[in-house]
């Protein structure tokens, strides 16, 4: 079993060698070892995901929440993970800071800090205290026992606010501050990408949730990505077909859908490659 400083290690190489990497993103201890036997090399959790799995219709999840998701997924598989803070659950630098130290108790080896209020009125944190919530944290980060990687989201595309440029001189800004990894989600096409990637010099992030479904790893790759994620956008995919077999019963009385089913040796394979990856 890997140490959670050897998880740090394999992180890290992930960002720094050449071409891209997918990081998908499991919502619980069972899909994370689903994705760890299918062969990905990290995962990162996702808060969406959670909130669905809780039966949240207005996506809330608390940090105590996020915090006990992320060990459930951190002890369910060999990966380093990746752990969505969203908004660090505070204010204050000094205080959303403290949950990247809560994330990595439990194991996580990297994990996000976004410049998002919560607030539908006031969706954005003003720039300077945003830089001050990034510095903090990524001083934190840095200061821990193992290494962990800090990633900072400019969540400007996704409140309304479509600003480029303010929304590259957050990440520029927040490069500058000590994060590790960038990330604007919302991005909706391969120009936006190379344009981003082209003025930052550390990692960025994509992720797939805006974009043409079409465009292909390879084409991020090419763009200047060097980390996919997915969101929530699994636990979608797995709700939409919940939902139909529902209604194919529902409506009609069908249960054509199990022919789509796992087969029941398939799965117990699957989990049992994930629990033997630890």
């Amino acid at each position: 079993m890997r140490s959670q400083a050897e998880k740090a290690a394999a992180f890290r190489i992930l960002h720094e060698r050449p071409g891209t990497f997918i990081i998908p993103n499991p919502w619980d201890a069972g899909t994370a070892k689903l994705l760890a036997a299918l062969g990905f090399e990290a995962l990162a959790t996702t808060s969406l995901g959670l909130a669905n799995a809780l039966g949240r219709a207005d996506s809330a999840v608390s940090r105590a929440e996020v915090i006990a998701n992320c060990r459930a997924i951190a002890e369910a598989t060999d990966l380093p993970v990746n752990v969505d803070l969203e908004n660090c659950f505070a204010r204050e630098p000094a205080a959303a800071a403290e949950a990247i130290g809560l994330a990595a108790d439990v194991g996580a080896v990297g994990g996000s800090i976004e410049d998002s209020t919560g607030d539908s009125k006031n969706p954005i944190y003003d720039f300077d205290l945003a830089v001050a919530r990034v510095r903090a944290a990524a001083e934190l980060a840095h200061s821990l026992p193992v290494p962990f990687l800090l990633t900072a989201r400019a969540e400007n595309l996704l409140h309304g606010r479509n600003d480029m440029a303010d929304t590259i001189r957050r990440l520029q800004a927040y490069e500058a501050a000590g994060a590790d990894v960038l990330y604007a989600p919302g991005l909706r096409n391969l120009d936006e990408v190379r344009h981003v990637t082209s003025v930052l010099k550390r990692p960025f992030n994509v992720v797939t949730g805006w974009l043409d479904p079409g465009i292909t790893a390879a084409q991020l790759a090419a763009a200047g990505a060097k980390r996919i994620s997915v969101g929530g956008a699994l636990s979608r995919l797995a709700l939409a077909t919940f939902v139909k077999a529902g209604r194919a019963m529902k409506d009609d009385g069908s249960f054509a859908w199990m022919g789509d089913m796992m087969a029941f040796a398939d799965v117990r394979k699957m989990l049992g490659a994930g629990q033997r990856a630890k």
